[in-house]
């Protein structure tokens, strides 16, 4: 494994604050529609799945996978559309409607902090239905670095029409009011038949609620990693969406169907932290809650920054990082690319304190009592904990 030294400058590049969101008005091609136009799109890691070159996208370099949010105030919609690859909503901030099926007539709502996986291939849309009336947060995982965009319900190609709006067939926005001209037939993105969406599989309620992890639900394990028994440490990992950095042995995800990254929940305790480790995958965390402090590095100068709520981190994978909790307990998601069980190294320093407190990982890598263990199995975990 090549291991990655990163610059203050660097370090701060991958730092999303909520200060450096830059929203898009007209992402999408419902953005005229009445009760849609006051979505505000991000697209934070990756360009996502917009369909306007306008759109700021903050850190554009390939992760595996897309970040992105949309902020709505109450009673706003993202109309039916569907996805070629995985979307997963983690819901930060409100309460959701969601609305999924050949015209939407199965709905189910989901309130922060939740996270929800809805299968690709069948037409969503969402609103914000919170009991205040303020403007709601939702974040957004998309497979892979090209989504391939999305499909529009004809529905929603007919009403934006009448607003002058149309897709080319590379399925960007056209804007007939904004002085584009009326796109031939042939030249624009054609709705799919009535017999093509009668095609598309149907997911009744209770299948989606299986897709799903409210805040109540998320089962937190405080053996998650090799450190957590040291003093002043102990991050506590909800395993949600595939395999991560888990490494409890009882830890399972509640939804385990491929989506080419893994979701699980990351909470650690006011002044704690997850000792210095190294994963090889890239990985994005998402503060929900507190705030968290990131150092980088091994060898040469540590650099750090410090991500408030709101915030997300990119963290590429072969770098050296550990983790602090600085404004009481924090809470962030931690999306990892691939669907394999990702494994972590740890400093040497860290092995050696867990040896002194009867911690050691076993030959599978879960996190096990040292002094049960055989000789041999205790070797055979050290070339897990540490690489040469």
């Amino acid at each position: 494994m090549q291991y990655v030294t990163l610059t203050q400058e660097e370090a701060r590049r991958r730092l999303v604050l909520p200060e450096d969101r830059v929203s898009c008005s007209v992402a999408f091609i419902d953005c005229k529609l009445p009760g849609s136009h006051l979505k505000e799109n991000y697209s934070f890691v990756g360009p996502g799945v917009t369909q306007s070159a306008s759109q700021v996208v903050n850190i554009p370099e390939a992760h595996g996978f897309n970040i992105g949010a949309a902020a709505m105030p109450k009673g706003v919609t993202n109309n039916l559309h569907l996805h070629f690859t995985a979307e997963v909503f983690l819901i930060h901030e409100g309460s959701w409607r969601f609305r999924w099926g050949a015209n939407g007539e199965h709905e189910a709502e989901f309130s922060a902090p939740a996270i929800l996986s809805i299968p690709t291939w069948i037409f969503r849309g969402f609103t914000n239905v919170s009991p205040q009336d303020t403007k709601g947060m939702v974040f957004t995982v998309l497979g892979g670095d090209n989504t391939g965009g999305i499909i529009w319900h004809p529905s929603i190609l007919d009403a934006a029409s009448e607003y002058g709006l149309y897709l080319s067939r590379d399925n960007m926005l056209i804007d007939v009011e904004a002085g584009a001209p009326v796109p031939a037939e042939n030249e624009r993105l054609q709705p799919l038949a009535p017999e093509q969406i009668a095609a598309l599989r149907d997911y009744s309620v209770e299948e989606m609620s299986r897709r799903a992890v409210t805040g109540e639900q998320r089962a937190w394990s405080r053996d998650a990693l090799l450190d957590s028994v040291l003093p002043g440490h102990g991050g506590e990992i909800a395993p949600v969406i595939g395999f991560g950095i888990s490494q409890d042995r009882n830890s399972a995800p509640a939804i385990v169907n491929p989506h080419g990254f893994s979701v699980e929940w990351l909470r650690i305790q006011h002044d704690h932290r997850v000792g210095l480790h190294c994963c090889p995958e890239t990985q994005v965390l998402m503060v929900f809650k507190g705030t968290l402090e990131v150092t980088w590095n091994r060898q040469g100068e540590e650099v750090s920054v410090v991500a408030t709520e709101g915030s997300v981190i990119s963290v590429p994978g072969g770098s050296w990082r550990q983790y602090r909790a600085i404004d009481g307990v924090m809470e962030a998601t931690l999306t990892t690319k691939g669907d394999q069980r990702k494994r972590l190294y740890w400093d040497k320093d860290v092995i050696e304190r867990a040896r002194e407190n009867d911690r050691c990982l076993d030959p599978d890598g879960y996190v096990a009592i040292a002094s049960i263990l055989p000789a041999t199995a205790r070797r055979a975990g050290l070339k897990i904990e540490q690489p040469v």
